[in-house]
C-alpha cells in the first residue's frame, strides 16, 4: 500500500496541475469579419482630403493645430481641406463642443484620398478630441 499512495498522489498533482493552465493558443489567418476592421491608412506624404461633419445637435469647434485659428462648425455642415504632401507629411486636427459636451469621432476612407471625419455627440468624458495622421499614414483618434 505504501507503493501505491505516492503514485496516487502524483497522478492527481499532475491532473490538478492540468485543470487550471489555460487553453494553448491557435495560430489561424483572418478571414471573413473574425479579425476586426482594417485599420484606416493612407500613403505617407500623399495628399488627403479632409472631410469633417458635424453631427450633434450643437455648434462644434475645430481647429487645425499647424497655428491656425478655430472654425466653428453648424450642425449638418461639413466642412473640407487640403492636408498632407511633402510640405505637411502630417496633421492633427482638435475638436470641442462649444458647451463642453463629451464627443465621439468616427473616421471613414470614402475613397483612396478622401478622410472623412464625422463628429457625434456622446461617449465619456472627456471624450475624442484629437485626430492625428500619424508619420507612417495611418489615422488615430484620441
Amino acid at each position: 500500500m505504501s507503493k501505491i499512495l505516492p503514485a496516487a498522489l502524483l497522478s492527481i498533482a499532475l491532473v490538478l496541475s492540468q485543470a487550471g493552465s489555460p487553453n494553448p493558443a491557435i495560430a489561424r489567418s483572418c478571414s471573413g469579419t473574425r479579425c476586426g476592421p482594417k485599420p484606416i491608412q493612407f500613403v505617407p506624404g500623399q495628399r488627403i482630403t479632409v472631410q469633417v461633419a458635424n453631427q450633434t445637435s450643437g455648434i462644434i469647434q475645430l481647429q487645425k493645430v499647424y497655428g491656425t485659428e478655430p472654425i466653428a462648425i453648424i450642425p449638418g455642415e461639413v466642412s473640407s481641406f487640403v492636408r498632407g504632401g511633402s510640405t505637411d507629411p502630417n496633421f492633427s486636427l482638435v475638436v470641442w463642443e462649444e458647451n463642453g459636451q463629451p464627443l465621439r469621432v468616427r473616421i471613414a476612407k470614402p475613397t483612396a484620398r478622401t478622410l472623412r471625419v464625422e463628429v457625434r455627440s456622446g461617449g465619456r468624458p472627456p471624450g475624442d478630441r484629437t485626430v492625428y495622421l500619424k508619420d507612417d499614414g495611418r489615422i488615430a483618434v484620441f
